[in-house]
């Protein structure tokens, strides 16, 4: 897994610190979740974006269990949200997936995101464009296919680390991520 940071040429309120990373293997996927799961504290919400099979359920499945939390971490798809409390003392883990949700926050309500959100790790997939507003500090990840020859390339992804707001402004050690991870 390679790594590089820099800024989000964004506009004022959405830049923060930037990490890019290589990420050749599902087992990769999984590690970098362990370790963002490092940076994580109670009351971080992070969105991930990624076509379907990009491999953003695995990568919560790392921040599982980074954060000792309890349960299997699998696609909420079905159910919409599922709550892994945690086995440590430490924040639990709500996993939302926004795929079927078509409105924005006002729809979402029904989850009490806001609720959960100062004692918990908020993770929603699908959530650009739905959730910002839950938290003036969160952090996007955006999964993307490496684009090449399909054999080489099939389970290597390009993967942005990005954090928004005063949380994230001097990095918060998205530097950490960075580091070798692969098979």
């Amino acid at each position: 897994m390679e790594a590089q940071r820099s800024q989000a040429p964004e506009a004022e309120s959405e830049r923060g610190a930037q990490t890019r990373i290589t990420v050749d293997s599902p087992r990769a996927m999984q590690e970098l979740g362990r370790r963002i799961a490092g940076l994580l504290r109670p009351g971080d919400l992070v969105l991930l974006t990624g076509e379907l099979g990009a491999g953003k359920t695995t990568l919560t499945r790392g921040l599982g269990e980074g954060l000792g939390v309890r349960g299997a971490v699998t696609s909420p798809t079905f159910v919409i949200a599922r709550v892994h409390p945690s086995l440590t003392g430490g924040p639990a883990l709500v996993h939302v997936d926004a795929y079927r949700l078509g409105g924005g926050l006002e729809e979402m309500e029904d989850l009490d995101l806001d609720v959960s959100l100062p004692e918990s790790v908020v993770v929603v997939e699908w959530g650009d464009g739905k959730v910002e507003e839950l938290s003036d500090d969160r952090l996007h990840v955006v999964i993307a296919r490496a684009v090449g020859h399909e054999e080489v390339l099939d389970d290597v992804r390009e993967v942005s680390v990005r954090g928004v707001g005063a949380r994230w402004d001097a990095g918060a050690g998205l530097e950490a991520l960075a580091g070798a991870l692969s098979e």
